[in-house]
C-alpha cells in the first residue's frame, strides 16, 4: 500500500459514522454478553483458544454479531472469508471451499468463513455448505437478526452452536455513549461533548438495546448541538428529541421475531388480565406499522380460546370490534382495539371450551370409535326411516324443561368428561337460564 493510499485510508475511516468508528477491536472493548465473551464467557474462551466450531450468532441488529466476527478474525490463525449472503451466491461458496482445500493441503490451516446475513441465503445455497462443514474443511460463522430455527437448514443448524444475543441493556448503552464522548481517536472527545444527564438518560433507554442506534443518536445530536462560550458541545433534551425525531419509530420487524414476539407479549398480557401492559404492547404494534386486521384477528382467537364461556358476551364484541377496525381504518382504528384489548383483559377468563375440543380431537385422532347410532341418524331423505334411521329418539322439547335423559354418544363408547366446567366462572350458568338435572348444568331451580 502506497502513501496516497494509506492516507485515503484513513480518511475514509474519519469521515465513517460514529457507530463504525466506535466498533470494538477486541473482546475486552465489549458491552455486555457477559455469558458469552465475558472473562468465563464459552464464545470467548473458544475465540482465545482459536477452537473455534462452527457458530451461529442470532440476535436483533446492533447486539454486535458483526463485532465478533471481525474480533474472530483478528485473533484466529485460520484464514478468514468474509461473505454477505445479499451479494454472495454458490460461486462464492465454491471459491470459499477451494481456498480452504489450498490452505488445509499447504499450509495445514484451517478456514473460517463467515456468512453474514446467513438467513438470505436459500435452501440450496445453504445446501453447499453443509458437505464442508461436516467434514470439517471449513468452520462456519453465521450471523442472523432472523430465528435460525425457522431460516437456517435444520441439517447445517444441527451441526453448529447457536448463540443468541439479547439487546443490550440501559446501563451497558451508557457505557458506549460515555467511551464514545470520552475517545478522542475515533469518538467524539475533540468535540468535548457534555451530555446533560437526562438526555444521557432517554438517550439509552430509547436506543432500545441497539448500540448503533444509540451512537447514531448521539453523532447526530452532536451535530445538532450548539458550541458553548467554553469551547464544548452541548448535548441536552432538545438535540436528543431532535434526533429521536429524526430517526424514526420503535424498532418492529413486521415478518420477524419481534413481531412473533410482540403478539405473544401482547395476548399473554392481555390473557393475564394486566390491561396496561397490554396497551403498551399494542401501543409498540401500532406505532411500528402492525396490519390492524391481524391484531383484530387475535383478539377475536382470544376471546374464544381465554375468555370463553367465562363472558359469552367477549367473541361479539371482538368480532365487532374487527368489523369497526376494517370500516374505520387506521388510525381511528386504535381506539377500537383498544376497547376490545381493554374488555378481553377485564372479563373474565376460562379455556373450558377451547380445553374441551382439543380433548375430543385427541380422542377422535387416537381411533376412538365414532358410529352413530340409529336413533341419532338423519330422517332427513326418503326411506331412512325404513331403515331404522330415528327410532327411539327422545325430543327434548316434548319433556318438561325442554330435557330428557338419553345417549347421545358413538355406539359403545361411554360418556367422557370433554368440557370441565370451573366453580370460579359464569359457566356454571349461575346468572343463566337453566335447566333443573341436566348432566353438566346448574341444579338450581330456574327462574
Amino acid at each position: 500500500m502506497d502513501l496516497f493510499s494509506l492516507a485515503s485510508e484513513h480518511e475514509a475511516e474519519r469521515e465513517a459514522p460514529l457507530a463504525y468508528r466506535m466498533r470494538p477491536r477486541s473482546l475486552d472493548e465489549m458491552v455486555g454478553h457477559e455469558n458469552l465473551v465475558g472473562r468465563d464467557g464459552i464464545l470467548r474462551r473458544m475465540i482465545e483458544r482459536d477452537r473455534l466450531m462452527s457458530i451461529i450468532l442470532y440476535g436483533p441488529p446492533g447486539t454486535g454479531k458483526t463485532t465478533i466476527a471481525e474480533v474472530i478474525a483478528r485473533q484466529t490463525k485460520a484464514r478468514f472469508i468474509p461473505l454477505n449472503a445479499v451479494t454472495s451466491g454458490i460461486a462464492d461458496v465454491r471459491k470459499a471451499v477451494e481456498t480452504a482445500r489450498e490452505e488445509r493441503d499447504l499450509y495445514a490451516r484451517r478456514t473460517v468463513v463467515f456468512l453474514d446475513e446467513i438467513h438470505r441465503f436459500n435452501k440450496s445455497q445453504q445446501d453447499a455448505l453443509l458437505p464442508h462443514v461436516e467434514a470439517g474443511l471449513l468452520s462456519l460463522v453465521g450471523a442472523t437478526t432472523e430465528n435460525p430455527y425457522f431460516d437456517v437448514n435444520a441439517a447445517l443448524l444441527s451441526r453448529s452452536h447457536v448463540f443468541r444475543l439479547e439487546p443490550l441493556s440501559p446501563d451497558d448503552i451508557g457505557r458506549l455513549v460515555d467511551m464514545a464522548i470520552a475517545d478522542e481517536e475515533r469518538g467524539l472527545g475533540r468535540m468535548r461533548v457534555r451530555l446533560h444527564p437526562d438526555a444521557r438518560r432517554v438517550l439509552t433507554l430509547q436506543a432500545r438495546g441497539d448500540a448503533r442506534r444509540a451512537l447514531n443518536l448521539l453523532e447526530l445530536a452532536a451535530f445538532a448541538a450548539r458550541v458553548g462560550p467554553d469551547g464544548a458541545t452541548e448535548i441536552g433534551m432538545r438535540e436528543v428529541e431532535a434526533a429521536l425525531e429524526a430517526s424514526g419509530g420503535p424498532r418492529y420487524d413486521r415478518a420477524g421475531d419481534d413481531h412473533y414476539d410482540t403478539i405473544s407479549a401482547f395476548i399473554k398480557s392481555v390473557r393475564g388480565s394486566d390491561v396496561n401492559a397490554a396497551m403498551l404492547w399494542l401501543a409498540k404494534m401500532l406505532e411500528g406499522g402492525e396490519d390492524p386486521a391481524f391484531i383484530a384477528r387475535r383478539l377475536m382467537i382470544l376471546a374464544a380460546e381465554d375468555v370463553g364461556m367465562a363472558d359469552p358476551n367477549a367473541l361479539p364484541i371482538a368480532v365487532s370490534g374487527w368489523q369497526a377496525a376494517m370500516a374505520i381504518g387506521m388510525p381511528e382504528a386504535r381506539i377500537v382495539l383498544a376497547e376490545v384489548t381493554a374488555y378481553l383483559a377485564k372479563a373474565p377468563k376460562s379455556n373450558h371450551a377451547y380445553m374441551a375440543i382439543n380433548r375430543a380431537l385427541d380422542d377422535v385422532r387416537s381411533g376412538l370409535p365414532l358410529e352413530v347410532p340409529l336413533h341419532l341418524r338423519s330422517t332427513a331423505y326418503k326411506g331412512a326411516k325404513a331403515l331404522g334411521h330415528g327410532e327411539g329418539y327422545l325430543y327434548p322439547h316434548d319433556y318438561p324443561g325442554h330435557y330428557v335423559e338419553q345417549n347421545y354418544w358413538p355406539i359403545g363408547v361411554e360418556p367422557r368428561a370433554y368440557y370441565r366446567e370451573g366453580d370460579d366462572d359464569r359457566e356454571d350458568l349461575d346468572e343463566g337460564p337453566l335447566w333443573p338435572d341436566a348432566p353438566g348444568r346448574s341444579r338450581r331451580t330456574a327462574e
